[in-house]
Formats: C-alpha cells, structure tokens, sequence
C-alpha cells in the first residue's frame, strides 16, 4: 500500500506528483529544488543558497515522514552546472552526514532554471 507524505513546510509539487511516496518501510521522495515554502519564489543567490534551500526542503519532507537526513540511504543530486560541484558538496556534506550512496550529476537545464535539484529514498522503520 503506498501512503502519500505531503507538508506545507517544502514546495507544493508544481506537476503530477506527490512529493513523496512511503512503501513498506522505505520512503521515495520527489526532486526538491530551492522554492522557498512560504512564498513560493526561489531562493536567489549562488550555489551555496540553493543547495542549502532544496537540501531543507528535503528535510521537510523527512520529518513529515518521521524520519531525517541520518536515515537516507540514496540521493540523487542534479546540478545545473558541474563547476558547482565542490560548493555544492561543502553544503551536502553538512547535512548528510551519514553519507548515503549517491549520484549526482550535470544536466542541461533543470525546473525553474534553478541551480540544483535534490531527491532521495530513506528508511523510515
């Protein structure tokens, strides 16, 4: 049975999606770019503010979950420009510490043309 996580505290999903899915004990949840909640706009600035924006958004969705940034096990990082890679790890680093399995890559362009986009799959007990 899938059970739908959904919070006011990380963007609305902006398409047909949910922004995450609990199955069994496992948690996938939707990319997370850098909107911020409240207002719905982006996070202006460099790297280093969008990461830190869509990382929290992740978080968000985590803790609807009831579980955190410790219990993730994958993440998918997708940048919009690989020159951003070593900035954008000095702000991943500080929240997953547990240091999941992850991929990240470059792609051409990403929602909103944001600089990042952040998802992942967590244990949730």
């Amino acid at each position: 049975m899938l059970q739908k996580v959904s919070t006011t505290k990380a963007p609305a999903a902006i398409g047909p999606y949910s922004q995450g899915i609990i199955v069994g004990n496992m948690l996938y949840a939707s990319g997370q770019i850098p909107i911020i909640p409240e207002t719905g706009a982006i996070a202006e600035g460099d790297i280093t503010v969008q990461a830190e924006q869509a990382i929290k958004n992740v978080g968000a969705i985590l803790a609807e979950a009831g579980c955190g940034y410790e219990d993730v096990v994958k993440t998918t990082c997708f940048l919009a420009d690989m020159a951003d890679f070593a900035t954008f790890n000095a702000v991943y680093e500080k929240y997953f510490t547990e240091k999941p399995a992850r991929s990240c890559v470059a792609v051409k362009q990403l929602p909103k043309n944001v600089l990042c986009e952040v998802e992942v799959i967590a244990y949730v007990g």
